[in-house]
């Protein structure tokens, strides 16, 4: 549900056939058809622009915050070359609206997680992503532990990539699998 308040217009967006917008104090419901502003306006809420009161708090956090946010508490079980296991409990700030892990920190892990995989091989960056896919297969809830287990699939001279799989530790039950396909910077022979 998207939410948007100024002083003339507030429209919610329901997962339904019907949109509801307060226009005033003039209620309409049409079928799910919202004008391209007022999409903008949804996106675009926080910012950090004029009026928006998160702006101090969003222009305030350092660089690469959200790869730390993503990582805090992740414990790394095993590694060799090729392989990274992981685990970590499910935190509630990495929860969506149905209280569990929520498919883009799942799609984070995977980016960071299966990049730690290719420095394994000794390269100097992990290279620019190509692609990046993910299914999820079951639902990991709070303070459930889970072990993220990436392998590197092939890392070549341009082009690397590597699977990512997702599991209750207690079960073995799979969560999620991802893969994830990366360029890599060509290395000078000077």
């Amino acid at each position: 549900m998207c939410k948007y308040k100024s002083n003339a217009t507030r429209c919610i967006i329901y997962r339904g056939d019907l949109e509801k917008f307060e226009i005033g104090n003039s209620e309409k419901r049409r079928p799910n058809s919202m004008d391209l502003k007022t999409v903008k306006k949804c996106l675009e809420k926080g910012d950090g622009v004029e009026g928006d009161n998160n702006a101090p708090t969003i222009h305030g956090m350092p660089s690469r915050f959200f790869e730390n946010f993503i990582r805090q508490g992740l414990r790394v079980d095993h590694i060799e070359k090729g392989r990274v296991l992981c685990s970590m409990k499910v935190p509630p700030r990495l929860l969506n609206a149905g209280n569990f892990l929520h498919g883009g920190a799942t799609a984070s892990l995977v980016d960071l997680v299966g990049s730690a995989v290719i420095y394994t091989y000794g390269v100097g960056s992990s290279g620019a992503s190509v692609e990046i896919s993910v299914s999820y297969l079951d639902a990991a809830y709070v303070d459930e532990e889970i072990e993220i287990d990436a392998r590197a699939l092939r890392v070549g001279k341009t082009v690397a990539v590597v699977t990512v799989e997702f599991r209750k530790k207690n079960t073995g039950k799979i969560v999620a699998q991802g893969r994830h396909t990366k360029y890599l910077p060509v290395q000078s022979k000077m």
